[in-house]
């Protein structure tokens, strides 16, 4: 699922004739952890099954149907479940969800050097749409349900030069886009397990973007 999305910076934007720069969206920009512990409660509490929010919130980054699947859902629940999920999403987690640091600064790096920047995350368009509006991130594109290698698929139709996420499929969804792979250290994986899988260049957060891409955009 694909969206564009307005500027909300206010007056003129820099026409997008620059580089495309991809991000994540969960701990990457954002951290959506407490709302995620309470909406897996609370969908387990109503299927009556031991659903763990705690550890789906320590583990974001794969689909939700393969994360429901190795709690132990029945597979005929399935699309049940992930409905109901992105029902209860809405007033549950994009409330309680913060921009991670360095998230608006990394943005307007691409944005002031008259590049655009495309979000592809695995989570549900409309619900990653709403978290975007709700912090106030200046994304021109937004990409949803797309994981590990798949997306590859945005990053590629969009031309993104780089893809940064916290998470090794995100590593992954660049190295099969051809594209520089950055990542963050501010999801699940370490320095040393984003480095084993590939990454170029690693941040402790995404605060340390803008120093770096004023240099990547040179060269």
């Amino acid at each position: 699922m694909e969206c564009k999305l307005e500027s909300m910076s206010g007056g003129d934007t820099v026409a997008a004739v620059g580089m495309t720069v991809g991000f994540d969206l969960d701990m990457t920009l954002i951290d959506p952890r407490p709302g995620m512990v309470a909406v897996m409660n609370a969908l387990g509490a109503e299927a009556g099954l031991p659903l763990d929010g705690e550890q789906f919130a320590s583990n974001l980054g794969p689909p939700l149907d393969q994360v429901l699947l190795e709690f132990g859902a029945p597979a005929a629940r399935i699309p049940e479940l992930v409905a109901r999920f992105r029902e209860l999403y809405p007033g549950i987690v994009v409330p309680a969800t913060i921009a991670l640091p360095g998230a608006h600064a990394a943005l307007e790096a691409v944005r002031r050097a008259g590049g655009q920047t495309v979000v592809v995350t695995g989570k549900y368009g409309p619900n990653a749409a709403l978290h975007v509006k709700a912090l106030g991130l200046e994304v021109d594109v937004l990409v949803g349900e797309l994981w590990a290698a798949g997306k590859a698929v945005a990053l590629r139709e969009h031309g993104a030069a780089a893809y940064a996420g916290d998470h090794l499929g995100d590593v992954r969804g660049a190295l099969a886009a051809g594209i520089t792979p950055i990542g963050v250290t501010t999801g699940p994986c370490s320095r040393e397990d984003l480095a084993a899988a590939g990454a170029e260049v690693i941040f402790d957060s995404l605060e340390e973007f803008p120093g770096w891409f004023s240099s990547f955009g040179a060269l």
